[in-house]
């Protein structure tokens, strides 16, 4: 259950119309998910953090379906079950494939345990690594 209520088409503020018809020109669709109205409660973070996704997200050198699995990667670590979800349902968009997301989770799975291990070990970092 939501902490906040999330606002609504109708219930919000000028500001937030702004930022929620930029979302919708950005992506070329009229949804808008329930992360960005829960954080429409706060015009100015919603903006600043819609500015700051869309230029992370947006054009690079990494492919969007990169930049999607690694929001995965991180979303999988930090436990955000929303985050995981939504960036799943995006990196299907842009084309993973069954095999990939299978791929990805081996991955995850792999760096988890072995990321405990050296932490747990504190294994010393080889002078070869440190650049």
């Amino acid at each position: 259950m939501a902490t906040v209520t999330l606002i609504s088409d109708e219930g919000a503020s000028p500001d937030v119309k702004a930022v929620f018809d930029d979302i919708r020109t950005t992506r070329g669709g009229d949804f808008i998910n329930n992360f960005w109205r829960a954080l429409a409660h706060d015009p100015a973070l919603l903006r600043a953090t819609w500015d700051r996704l869309k230029a992370v997200m947006g054009p690079g050198e990494l492919d969007p379906l990169t930049k999607e699995l690694i929001y995965i990667a991180v979303s999988v670590t930090n436990a955000c079950e929303y985050c995981a979800h939504s960036h799943t349902a995006a990196a299907r968009a842009k084309g993973m494939t069954d095999a990939q997301q299978g791929e990805l989770l081996s991955v995850i799975g792999m760096a988890s345990q072995t990321n405990a291990l050296a932490t747990a070990l504190q294994v010393p970092v080889d002078e070869a690594f440190k650049a």
